[in-house]
């Protein structure tokens, strides 16, 4: 499956429970390694990493997902929408 159809899925998902998200994309207006999608979920910032069943996540993907949690934050990479599901459920944003 397409990294971007797993995006995609896990937007509606996002929509579906209510919360605010958007798409980050790789430009000069955005910082490099920032997650694919933000959002806001029952008043909690939650950032998103993307990546197909088998993908690679960066040394700064990492990076920015360790500081966003340090700063209080949820951030975790996802492979499905269950991922996004089980990572929202241990926070108890759902």
């Amino acid at each position: 499956m397409k990294e971007k159809t797993i995006e995609r899925q896990i937007r509606n998902y996002l929509d579906s429970i209510g919360s605010w998200h958007i798409k980050t994309h790789g430009n000069m207006f955005s910082k490099a390694g920032t997650p694919d999608v933000l959002a806001c979920v029952n008043g909690r910032f939650v950032a998103i990493e993307v990546k197909r069943p088998g993908g690679v996540v960066s040394e700064l993907q990492k990076a920015n997902i360790e500081l966003i949690k340090r700063a209080g934050g949820v951030a975790f990479i996802a492979y499905s929408v269950k991922d996004v599901e089980r990572n929202l459920q241990k926070e108890h944003l759902i």
